[in-house]
């Protein structure tokens, strides 16, 4: 590579993200201090980042649900300069109401699918704004994104926080669409996790059908570990050892095969993730996905 020359890694990344316009904020990049948070400014010349300091105080972090990711989210936390005021877990979940919530700015939900829907609206209801990862109660989504503009509170969600997996889901819709124009291959997903992961599929792959079913006009539905008719996508999930996450979507021809795969090394990634996405909706109002994150 010549020298001045920019990476094409860094400008796939890039062009994806929409991060080539001059004078773009690139999100949770850069060094900070214990009261600011550190990002990365975009000057014209992708290898030119010229970092920069905005200013944001301190905020005081719930965390809902102190397993892996909890503490991870807690060291996080602390590193990036924020108090954690308030931990939720099984044995204290009474303590989650308006008294211990006083002073909150920004709750990190990571739970379970049987409790993370009252957890949410707690907060709302609390005017606490809240982050939430936990997958598999989706279908109440929309409940929730209403009761919070109702409220006008600050309600942020998405199905995994990886910079690498919400890469995966842009690219993912592109494959489609691709496929889509040419025809001839069958499409199934893949996921493998933990043994402790409850919900199946994940979100993430969940996430990925419809990403899919958006761009692929063959499909309009997806099943998880049963046969597939015509018109679905076959979700297979396997659970096993302490896997973090791999998720692989297959297009299959009578004479290749296409695979996109993201492969999580850690909890580390996703609860950055969740973290920055706390940072960003601290004083704001609204429905936000990593979709606004990214922007």
């Amino acid at each position: 590579m010549q020298p001045g020359a920019k990476s094409p890694v860094v400008l796939l990344v890039a062009r994806i993200f929409g991060f080539m316009r001059r004078g773009t904020a690139l999100p949770h990049c850069g060094r900070r201090d214990k009261n600011r948070v550190g990002r990365c400014f975009y000057s014209g010349d992708v290898l030119s980042l010229r970092t920069y300091i905005i200013d944001t105080r301190e905020m005081k972090a719930a965390i809902i649900g102190y397993g892996k990711m909890g503490r991870e989210i807690e060291k996080i936390l602390l590193e990036r300069g924020h108090q954690v005021a308030l931990v939720i877990d099984a044995e204290n979940a009474a303590q989650l109401d308006a008294a211990h919530l006083a002073g909150v700015d920004v709750a990190l939900e990571f739970t379970t699918p049987a409790t993370a829907c009252d957890n949410i609206r707690t907060c709302i209801a609390c005017g606490v704004a809240v982050v939430s990862g936990t997958t598999g109660w989706t279908s109440r989504l929309e409940e929730l994104q209403a009761f919070c503009r109702e409220r006008g509170g600050a309600f942020f969600y998405a199905s995994n926080y990886s910079l690498g997996v919400n890469l995966m889901f842009r690219l993912n819709r592109q494959l489609a669409a691709l496929v889509n124009r040419v025809g001839g291959y069958e499409v199934s997903i893949e996921e493998v996790h933990h043994t402790q992961k409850k919900d199946a599929p994940s979100g993430t792959a969940i996430t990925l059908a419809e990403g899919i079913i958006a761009e692929l006009g063959t499909k309009h539905g997806w099943v998880n570990d049963a046969p597939a008719a015509a018109d679905q996508i076959e979700i297979h999930s396997v659970r096993e050892g302490t896997t973090p996450g791999i998720h692989t979507v297959t297009y299959e021809s009578e004479d290749d095969r296409i695979e996109l795969r993201h492969t999580i090394k850690n909890r580390r990634t996703l609860a950055l993730g969740a973290v920055v996405a706390a940072e960003f909706l601290c004083g704001r109002r609204g429905v936000y996905s990593m979709e606004d994150l990214l922007k």
